[in-house]
């Protein structure tokens, strides 16, 4: 298996550029030549540790050496065709993204919800961790939140705490379509 973080390159250009020699680098981190060398030629992963003292001997900035690792993320696209689709009684649910990765900071998921008229989804006893963002594409809507209702229709937004018992309900004759998000992703208790 080789190494995935390659810091190396980096290290060497910026100790070449202020002209510091291997020696040096490696005497003021407390490191063989032969170390210093195998980590700019991405040899060997140096700790955390090692990391951060080569980072402060040649005075880097942390950004710097993790760009290109934040450069070749991948971006998530779903075409439409790949949509999950979930049914829960009246509400169809098409997932059109979740980011749902234990080491990222922020987890978010976002579907198409088409509601019959009548249909409804959320509960009114109880809420959830989190929050949620909702934008109407067409048709109208309640939501109930709390102990106030909130009337919805076409081109309307409506962001709230999810700690609050709250319920989307299709009051219109039409079905009701709206881009729905929220964090933490909910979509597996709907499965």
């Amino acid at each position: 298996m080789g190494i995935k973080y390659k810091f190396g390159e980096k290290l060497r250009e910026v100790r070449e550029r202020k002209g510091l020699t291997l020696k040096q680098v490696a005497a003021s981190a407390g490191l063989t030549e032969s170390m210093i060398s195998q980590i700019e030629r991405n040899k060997v992963s140096p700790s955390i540790d090692t990391l951060m003292t080569l980072a402060e001997i040649l005075e880097l900035d942390f950004d710097y050496l993790f760009t290109n690792f934040k450069k070749e993320k991948k971006a998530v696209l779903i075409h439409e065709a790949d949509r999950k689709v979930i049914m829960a009684g009246t509400v169809k649910y098409e997932q059109l993204s979740v980011i749902h990765d234990p080491e990222e900071e922020h987890s978010i998921e976002a579907f198409l919800l088409s509601m019959e008229p009548e249909g409804e989804k959320g509960e009114r006893d109880y809420g959830h961790a989190g929050r949620e963002l909702g934008f109407i594409l067409q048709g109208t809507g309640e939501l109930e939140y709390g102990n106030a209702t909130y009337q919805l229709g076409k081109g309307d937004a409506i962001s709230f705490s999810s700690g609050i018992p709250h319920k989307l309900i299709n009051r219109g004759k039409t079905v009701l379509k709206a881009v729905w998000i929220s964090t933490p992703p909910r979509m597996e208790y709907l499965k």
